[in-house]
């Protein structure tokens, strides 16, 4: 999920219109004398409720009324015309999220600190989020009117957090009556409207496991294409989560749990060509089993749920090690920038720009020009990062070391690179050599520099003695890629 997106105040009374937050210079919306705080009211006479309204009901029009609020309380109705495809210049205020009705009993909400960021307690169920940024609704508390705004305004594909098709098992696990978990009516619009759906299941072990999820997954395969493919996760528990009803996930039920779905799997893949229904990679790593082949996954239709992520980064690195004499190639961001892959932001949504300036060269240890510096990762990731990483040293001759960091923050069952902490980085900075430090990107807010403890990036860097560079998978093959100075 992109936190950003759940950030503006929940609580305060919505004003109509979208306000203006950047306007560029020279643009049509300079020339329109609007600015920054300037609300957009009304296009051609119709209600804007946000900068999608904005988009939808500008697109393709030439011919243009708007009615704009000034801050000092002033109304103005600019009528004006534009050439086809130009573009505004305007940004705009972020979507302040609708809020989700459920009471989930494996929301990760309830599994936070007490003292964890205000916005980590967001529970969003948005339609506009999941189409913008792959953010996945329940639909169990979608109203008519959004029903109607997607089908009209295209606003697809949507993911859609379906757990279970069983209604009574849905009805338990969203901690709501059997009426409000019964989506078939919407999903059966959706689908007949064209709508595309991504589905997710977060596999409770006890609940919706076993014959339940092979139903869930049969259910949803008869509906593909349209139903484009469905994520299997397993639920995390921190050790701040008490509820006697979930039961952590152990290897041997990441075991069995793939065995059973690879027989679907290859059932889908004879029927319908394609996997269709992908497990977590941490099913895999939990199960103590390899990841499936680069083929398996398609075009990584689910890689933001942690579906396929390791897969991807082996193959970038398998790249990174065969090309190791060709650096200019990877160095324009490695094999991941270069092979197709589904992206779940969509191309309207407004993704800040990252803080971190990754055009760089990675800086020579005093006795020579090999790497010689520290990568912290989860645990999950740890082992797998640490076999391609000496495979590394050993072909460059870098010193590169590998530290699998706790979870201190949030405990028990979390493991992954993305939920470690500022906190947790600094219990390690003792076992820290080289003369920098690697860290997860994610583990860093989209639009902000500060992690999920509330520490900011700049602290953190105070209190290391060394460099530290956030990256990607991308911005890590264009490290390891370039030449040393």
């Amino acid at each position: 999920m992109y936190e950003f997106a759940v950030t503006p105040a929940v609580t305060q009374l919505r004003r109509p219109g979208v306000i203006i937050t950047e306007v560029t210079p020279d643009s049509l919306g300079a020339e329109l004398e609007l600015a920054p705080n300037d609300r957009i009211i009304r296009v051609n006479g119709r209600n804007v409720r946000d900068y999608l309204d904005f988009r939808f009901q500008t697109a393709g029009e030439t011919e243009l009324t708007f009615k704009v609020k000034k801050p000092n309380g002033e109304t103005l109705e600019i009528e004006f015309d534009r050439d086809e495809g130009e573009d505004f210049g305007l940004m705009f205020e972020q979507i302040v999220p609708r809020q989700c009705a459920n009471e989930c009993i494996f929301c990760f909400c309830k599994g936070n600190p007490a003292d964890a960021r205000p916005s980590l307690f967001v529970r969003d169920e948005d339609i506009r989020l999941s189409f913008l940024y792959g953010n996945y609704t329940t639909l169990s508390s979608i109203t008519d009117d959004e029903m109607k705004r997607i089908i009209e305004q295209r606003l697809s594909p949507q993911y859609v957090s379906v757990h279970a098709t069983d209604v009574k098992t849905r009805a338990y696990l969203l901690g709501g009556d059997e009426s409000r978990a019964d989506i078939s009516g919407k999903l059966k619009t959706l689908l007949e409207n064209d709508i595309e759906i991504h589905a997710q299941v977060v596999l409770c072990p006890t609940i919706n496991d076993g014959a339940q999820l092979e139903k869930t997954l049969r259910d949803l395969a008869a509906h593909y294409p349209k139903v484009v493919s469905t994520a299997v996760v397993p639920v995390a528990l921190t050790r701040y989560n008490t509820d006697d009803r979930l039961t952590r996930v152990t290897p041997e039920f990441c075991q069995r749990t793939i065995h059973e779905v690879e027989k679907l799997q290859r059932e889908f893949r004879k029927t319908l060509g394609v996997t269709f229904a992908f497990l977590g990679d941490e099913i895999y790593v939990k199960a103590g089993m390899d990841v499936p082949s680069r083929r398996h996954y398609g075009n990584y239709p689910q890689i933001e749920d942690g579906v396929g992520m390791i897969r991807s980064f082996l193959s970038a690195f398998e790249k990174l090690l065969s090309r190791k004499a060709e650096p200019p190639a990877l160095a324009g961001g490695g094999a991941l920038t270069n092979r197709k892959m589904s992206v779940r932001t969509h191309s309207a949504a407004m993704v800040p720009q990252r803080f971190e300036n990754l055009d760089f060269r990675p800086p020579a240890n005093a006795g020579g020009s090999a790497l010689f510096g520290t990568i912290l990762t989860g645990e999950m990731f740890a082992q797998i990062l640490a076999a391609q990483i000496e495979k590394y040293n050993r072909a460059t001759g870098a010193r590169l070391k590998v530290i699998a960091v706790p979870n201190t923050y949030f405990g028990g069952d979390v493991s992954v690179a993305g939920l470690l902490t500022a906190q947790d980085f600094l219990a390690v900075k003792g076992q820290i050599v080289g003369d920098f430090v690697i860290i997860p990107k994610s583990t860093i807010k989209s639009d902000e520099p500060i992690f999920l403890d509330g520490m900011s990036y700049d602290t953190l860097k105070q209190k290391f003695d060394v460099p530290i560079y956030d990256l990607d998978t991308p911005g890590l093959i264009k490290f390891l890629s370039a030449p040393v100075v």
